[in-house]
């Protein structure tokens, strides 16, 4: 696998492999020493969260890019959303062994003063879809979030002709994801399209919070007439229902319709829009996103370096001030690429 790499120091190839996954408690239940029979180095990884399709989504793929890779094993953490439980998480694999570690922080300022202890001991991390604030890092695997918010505004600009009143369930904005999402949407609504009010509505990636602030704001505007959901993995059932049960479900093209755009590319996503119930979604790569952060995690340990520019898989590497960034392409779906068997949402689980 070519990549933009300035060097490579000479080191026995790692292979990873991982106990049985664990998304519904903190910690699996299956243990093994810090390496396996082999001497391989063990990878240490920890979920963010499962109550999000989108997140079991990239477990399913983790658990199978992994099992295909080898035989070296620690147990898979998940830390539930809590940085509490991420910091704990962590202690154990720097216990046991780990010589990277792979997580996703929900919470990107809170992690930092874990990163430099990791940092201290020479374990380098490979953060996923969230970008820490401070603390340094030796990938981080995501895909350009302010775009995410930037097609978003264009898309429901366009849809819209220009008019009209959006609510936008923005996601947590402790998290760089759902600040840079949350920016890019206002900034681009604000210079392109005046004639559309937008009602941001915080939720700290809660579909709950989100329905219920959503029923809140229909019943001050019922002419609601767009909708920007930045994490379709929690916020589309709920509020599918929401619209059902107030009978502001319409399909796409016909009167009274709220045209709606989300993020994930999750398989239930693109059900909706062939449904006509959603107009579009921006898809994370989920697939590409286990894909990388692991290889960028055997790569630290093999000792390689990478440096900003293009990579051999449609991406780009950029500079922060705490390490690098691998920017995965994340497409627009719409009725009509729905159906693109390229699309990580329309093969899960094959």
């Amino acid at each position: 696998m070519k990549l933009a790499r300035s060097r490579t120091t000479a080191a026995a190839a790692t292979v990873l492999a991982v106990a049985a996954l664990a998304t519904a408690c903190n910690r699996g239940s299956t243990t093994s020493s810090a390496s396996g029979s082999s001497g391989k180095s063990p990878i240490g990884i920890d979920l963010p969260r499962s109550d999000s399709d989108f997140w079991n989504s990239y477990a399913q793929y983790i658990n199978k890019d992994v099992s295909a890779d080898g035989d070296a094993t620690l147990p898979v953490s998940n830390s539930q959303n809590d940085i509490t439980k991420l910091v704990a998480n962590v202690q154990v694999f720097e216990n046991t062994g780990a010589k990277a570690v792979v997580m996703a922080p929900q919470d990107t300022g809170a992690i930092a003063s874990t990163l430099d202890a990791l940092s201290a001991k020479n374990i380098p991390v490979v953060s996923v879809d969230t970008r820490p604030d401070k603390g340094k890092v030796y990938m981080v695997v995501r895909a350009d979030n302010r775009a995410y918010g930037t097609n978003a505004c264009q898309f429901l600009g366009k849809q819209l002709a220009g008019k009209g009143k959006v609510a936008e369930f923005e996601g947590d904005l402790t998290s760089i994801n759902g600040r840079d999402r949350s920016e890019a949407f206002a900034s681009c609504m604000k210079a392109n399209f005046p004639g559309i009010t937008v009602y941001p509505l915080v939720t700290n990636w809660d579909g709950s919070v989100a329905s219920s602030k959503l029923q809140t704001l229909l019943a001050q505007h019922p002419d609601i007439n767009g909708l920007y959901m930045q994490a379709g993995g929690v916020f589309l059932q709920p509020t599918l229902a929401l619209l059902q049960q107030k009978g502001l479900l319409k399909p796409a093209g016909t009167a009274g319709h709220i045209t709606i755009i989300s993020n994930d590319g999750i398989p239930a996503e693109f059900d909706a829009i062939r449904k006509g119930q959603i107009d579009a979604t921006i898809s994370q790569p989920a697939d590409l996103y286990a894909k990388y952060a692991l290889y960028y995690a055997e790569a630290a340990v093999q000792g390689k370096t990478f440096k900003p520019g293009p990579t051999d898989h449609n991406s780009t590497i950029i500079q922060l001030p705490n390490g690098l960034e691998d920017q995965l392409p994340a497409p627009l779906v719409t009725k009509t690429n729905v159906d693109d068997k390229t699309l990580w949402g329309n093969n899960i689980g094959k």
